[in-house]
């Protein structure tokens, strides 16, 4: 059996999303199997596992403890991970591997942010504004047109509103 992953899999869905991250050792196991680039034996992948669930280093996970880890990550979890296409899984030599699907767990773990970078709105702001004061400062026409003083109290309002709506978003989103 070939350990490569397969291309063009079906994506995945949000109940088997949740089902697969549901369980900390299978959250374990593909925290562990991200780290690594290619295959990994099924006793790496159980030490690993069973030394963070210890909160321990491996070489000091008891043999009993990897034993625990190794028979469910070999019956149950790692198949389930295969079959959901998120690992490549090869029983028969006991090698283990992420597949290009894993990735789409990403958008359940860290779901795209729906705040808005406010940041970008407040620089913005402050560059026009002290851009717009330097040139009445410097005495750019169509700038002098209007006092310095106007300028800064059209800023400091525009700072106002724009700090009050972003004050009830953050009201609405908590």
């Amino acid at each position: 059996m070939s350990i490569e992953p397969s291309a063009g899999s079906e994506p995945i869905s949000r109940d088997t999303a949740f089902e697969i991250l549901t369980n900390p050792r299978r959250r374990y196991a593909l925290s562990y199997l991200r780290s690594k680039s290619e295959q990994v034996s099924i006793g790496e992948l159980a030490e690993a596992v069973a030394a963070w669930e210890q909160d321990t280093s491996v070489e000091l996970v008891s043999s009993k403890e990897r034993k625990s880890v190794y028979t469910s990550l070999y019956q149950t979890h790692l198949p389930k991970m295969a079959d959901a296409g998120i690992i490549v899984y090869d029983r028969q030599r006991g090698q283990v591997q992420l597949s290009d699907t894993a990735t789409e767990l990403d958008k359940f773990v860290h779901p795209p942010s729906r705040n808005r970078n406010w940041s970008r709105y407040y620089l913005a702001l402050a560059v026009l504004g002290g851009f717009t004061i330097l040139c009445n400062f410097f005495g750019m026409y169509p700038f002098t047109l209007v006092n310095v003083l106007v300028y800064v109290g059209l800023l400091l309002g525009a700072f106002t509103v724009l700090s009050a709506v972003n004050l009830e978003f953050a009201r609405r989103r908590s």
